[in-house]
């Protein structure tokens, strides 16, 4: 159970698109699941892995809007969930795992980005809240695991840069800064991959954490277009600026690190560029890479035992 953060010479690069990824594997008779899967990045890994013969079902809090985004996508099943709702998250699951499902790959792709202050639940902050929804959905899903394993795909973000784990404040109750609130999610994200690979490796459940590369998608909604153009994220013409993605391409990396045999023995890496990702040496976002914090066993453990405590959920440990 290896954490090698260096690169290790897949054969694709920043600008290989999820089909690309995928050519030469047959997914036929193997089941995933994507969520945040009827747009942007996790509509183009659902359609990769349906082209690749896989039955993927795609949980969703507006399933009207799944079933129209998913419509010609062959083997795409739609299932309501909201994942900021663990009473639903415990609904879905416990349907999937009587259903007999066997579930050979789980992307954790749904998230929001420095959204208006928000509490769910319990008073959760919004963001954090859908970490704590993939923790549980992971760990209710677990019975309904593949018999030789699964792979868990957690999708970070450079933007965990600007923030570690906020352990004195996760949810933000002494000031909300949305920014912040995203950056934690998404060491949250890569932190969940760590902790679960080293739960889960010696039963065959592997888990990697991916950056998808900066892409403009619905991701964005909630920055206005003028900030958008101050962080350099679009030019005057309102296109996305060069080092910037296809959708197509910023999920080549999720997919890659769902299927790919290179990752057997490095699970609970952190991916870029269908890769291993390098340690981050700048603050630059879009050179990427990661920061220490994000892949430290020791706050791994924490946030998995916090979650564990939050959600009342834990099948690994």
């Amino acid at each position: 159970m290896t954490n090698r953060q260096h690169k290790i010479g897949s054969g694709f690069g920043a600008w290989s698109t999820a089909e690309e990824v995928l050519t030469g594997i047959d997914l036929t008779g193997r089941t995933a699941v994507v969520t945040g899967g009827y747009s942007g990045l996790g509509l183009e890994i659902v359609r990769a892995f349906a082209g690749a013969g896989a039955r993927v079902l795609v949980p969703a809090r507006r399933p009207d809007a799944a079933r129209a985004a998913l419509r010609d996508v062959p083997r795409a099943e739609v299932r309501p969930l909201d994942l900021t709702d663990q009473a639903d998250v415990r609904r879905f699951s416990g349907q999937v795992v009587a259903d007999g499902t066997a579930i050979d790959v789980i992307v954790a792709n749904a998230g929001v980005m420095a959204c208006p202050e928000t509490r769910v639940g319990p008073g959760w902050e919004a963001h954090l809240a859908l970490h704590l929804g993939h923790h549980a959905m992971v760990n209710h899903l677990r019975p309904a695991f593949a018999p030789g394993g699964a792979r868990v795909v957690a999708v970070s973000s450079s933007g965990h840069f600007l923030s570690g784990m906020r352990w004195d404040d996760v949810h933000f109750r002494d000031g909300y800064d949305g920014w912040l609130a995203y950056a934690q999610a998404k060491t949250a994200a890569a932190l969940f991959a760590v902790h679960l690979d080293r739960l889960g490796g010696p039963a065959g459940v592997r888990a990697y954490a991916v950056h998808p590369g900066s892409i403009l998608t619905p991701l964005q909604r909630h920055v206005p277009l003028e900030r958008q153009a101050a962080l350099g994220w679009i030019t005057e013409d309102g296109t996305p600026p060069a080092g910037f993605k296809t959708p197509a391409q910023g999920a080549a990396t999720a997919t890659w690190a769902a299927t790919s045999p290179l990752l057997d023995d490095l699970g609970g890496a952190y991916c870029q560029d269908c890769d291993v990702a390098e340690p981050a040496t700048t603050d630059d976002m879009l050179v990427g890479g990661v920061k220490p914090w994000a892949v430290d066993p020791a706050e791994a453990a924490r946030l998995w035992a916090l979650s564990a405590e939050l959600t009342g959920v834990d099948a690994f440990s």
